[in-house]
């Protein structure tokens, strides 16, 4: 019997990949995204259904759910969809963290919502949320954004033991940087009282910017595998600089790491 997949943010990047990877491999995949109308490379797939979600749009979540479920029976749900906002936290306007947050956690956690019922129903389903390395090692200028994806984890995590009576698994995949519009869509803000310190920030960036980012591709293969693999496990690291920074955390702790990411970013010359 063949198996659906949901995915969401799945116009570019990540969301994209994974969505062609479990389309090649004979699976049902409801692909949604804000403007399903501009997507031209998803359409040619004949097993790829296309929706229309915005998913601080609580009633369009509902309603998307009902009909993803009325096209195949959900057995995984992805959720993907998220954006970066950077830049000095005191420089963001409220609105600018209401959407990042509504984005990035409270619309993740309703989509999943939506589709609980019908997972407990059937007493199996996978629900895996992609998050990020700056869930355990934050970079500077991303607090909200890496206090978004630190709360999806530790969601996770709890959301594990009400679900297990129920044959429902739920799991993280956290990547690192990768080769996509990511950082370009970002939402950038600035306050001039901490522009020094984030020009400091953003040259050692670019000094960086030559160290070899992980492939989207290769990511949604560690999707892929976290989702087939039926193991209880909780988190995935995805991609060398995410399995790199968590390895490096554990051996010597946030306090040492932050120090060493303090010394990387603000004291060069």
């Amino acid at each position: 019997m063949s198996k659906s997949i949901f995915i969401t943010g799945t116009s570019s990047g990540l969301g994209k990949a994974t969505a062609k990877l479990f389309a090649s491999k004979g699976w049902t995949v409801i692909a949604t995204m804000r403007k399903p109308e501009k997507e031209t490379e998803l359409t040619q797939l004949p097993n790829v259904h296309l929706l229309k979600l915005d998913i601080t749009n609580k009633k369009q979540i509902t309603e998307v759910a009902e009909k993803a479920e009325s096209i195949s029976p959900i057995n995984v749900l992805i959720n993907n969809a998220a954006y970066g906002l950077m830049g000095a936290f005191e420089g963001t306007t409220d609105e600018q963290l209401e959407q990042q947050i509504n984005t990035n956690f409270l619309g993740t956690i309703l989509v999943t919502k939506a589709l609980l019922p019908y997972f407990r129903a059937r007493k199996s389903g996978t629900i895996l949320t992609v998050t990020s390395s700056t869930a355990n090692i934050p970079y500077p200028f991303v607090s909200v954004y890496a206090g978004t994806k630190s709360a999806l984890e530790t969601w996770t995590e709890a959301m594990s033991y009400e679900l297990n009576q129920f044959g429902i698994n739920i799991k993280t995949v956290v990547p690192a940087y990768m080769q996509t519009n990511f950082g370009s869509n970002a939402q950038m803000v600035s306050h001039q009282d901490y522009q020094v310190v984030f020009n400091k920030y953003i040259t050692a960036m670019k000094a960086d910017s030559s160290t070899k980012r992980d492939l989207p591709e290769d990511i949604a293969n560690v999707v892929y595998q976290a989702i087939t693999d039926d193991k209880k496990q909780l988190h995935y690291t995805a991609g060398n600089l995410s399995t790199t920074e968590y390895e490096w955390l554990k051996k010597d702790g946030i306090e040492k790491v932050m120090d060493t990411m303090n010394k990387r970013f603000f004291e060069h010359e």
